[in-house]
């Protein structure tokens, strides 16, 4: 009977984790992402809303926790620190996983209530992809030199599954 129970709970369990059935409608909100052997816990940015709020306000990360963000292709891409309150260590990575470029990120002065909108996105440090980059993975400061990653590194995630909720 114990056996049958951690069976079903272990069903359960990956259901909720991965939805059964073909064309689940509901999309993921986070994501496993493993870096040089170490796992974070990463919250999804798959829409255009997501990508451009993305860490904005957001004032700690655990260790084990970042932000994926997911295109519908590979380009050319530019992040900077709008209504960032934390540093953050950015990835660039390829349609196959590879590393493309890496950044360590210190958060900017937020908008003054002087300045436009159009002031405050042009006085942004900007951090480029390098090369086409169709996902960007960001973590807590400092996270991934200690772990090796650089331009080439391969970043391991459900890119597949990832691609059906794309928006």
């Amino acid at each position: 009977m114990r056996t049958a129970t951690l069976v079903a709970a272990a069903v359960a369990t990956t259901a909720v984790l991965f939805p059964i059935g073909c064309g689940s409608s509901t999309p993921p909100t986070t994501a496993p992402v493993t870096v040089a052997g170490r796992t974070f816990q990463c919250r999804l940015s798959i829409d255009n809303d997501s990508r451009e709020l993305g860490l904005g306000g957001v004032a700690s990360l655990g260790p084990d926790e970042g932000m994926l963000f997911a295109f519908n292709d590979s380009a050319a891409r530019t992040f900077w620190m709008r209504g960032c309150v934390m540093d953050l260590d950015i990835a660039f990575i390829d349609p196959l996983g590879f590393v493309t470029a890496v950044h360590t990120m210190p958060k900017e002065e937020l908008q003054r209530p002087d300045e436009t909108e159009d002031q405050y996105q042009a006085r942004l440090k900007r951090y480029p992809s390098i090369a086409p980059a169709q996902y960007a993975l960001e973590v807590a400061p400092g996270t991934l030199a200690p772990l090796g990653v650089k331009r080439g590194t391969r970043i391991e995630f459900d890119r597949a599954s990832l691609k059906n909720h794309i928006k």
